[in-house]
């Protein structure tokens, strides 16, 4: 695990953040190089998939050729949904490093724990990585929505 990946993730989150998107980034990393960055996109894309880890995963897919990820990390600035914790098991992505915890979608622990099923592939995860700094900018964020 190395925090400056979780710092582009960060990074990505703001982004979202700056277009009107619930702030979530995330990063996938191969041979301690960045290879491709997700944020949410559901929004502007009006598209229930476009989470910041399917948007990654796909973008990694695509600069690799393949839809094997058995050789890279994804960092994500919140507990991974059902949807996404899916997305990472079929990737095969062998690390899961995310920063906040979502106590009402996180599938990694919070609600409910989809890496750790019966099946062939289980990644190993960690969370509470930068917590502090990943929740408070969806905290500013949804006060700020509530203002409106």
């Amino acid at each position: 695990m190395d925090q400056k990946f979780m710092e582009i993730a960060i990074e990505q989150a703001k982004k979202a953040f700056s277009e009107g998107e619930v702030p979530v980034g995330a990063v996938i990393v191969k041979d301690n190089e960045v290879i491709a960055v997700g944020r949410n996109k559901r929004e502007s894309s009006k598209n229930a998939l476009s989470h910041a880890e399917i948007e990654a995963i796909n973008n990694a897919c695509e600069k690799l050729g393949g839809w094997r990820l058995w050789e890279c990390d994804i960092y994500v600035t919140l507990e991974p949904c059902p949807m996404c914790a899916g997305a990472i098991i079929n990737a095969r992505i062998p690390n899961v490093y995310f920063g906040a915890y979502d106590k009402n979608f996180g599938c990694c622990g919070s609600t409910l724990n989809i890496l750790e099923l019966q099946n062939s592939f289980k990644p190993h995860y960690e969370g509470g990585i930068m917590e502090k700094e990943c929740s408070e900018i969806l905290s500013y964020f949804f006060k700020k929505l509530r203002q409106k």
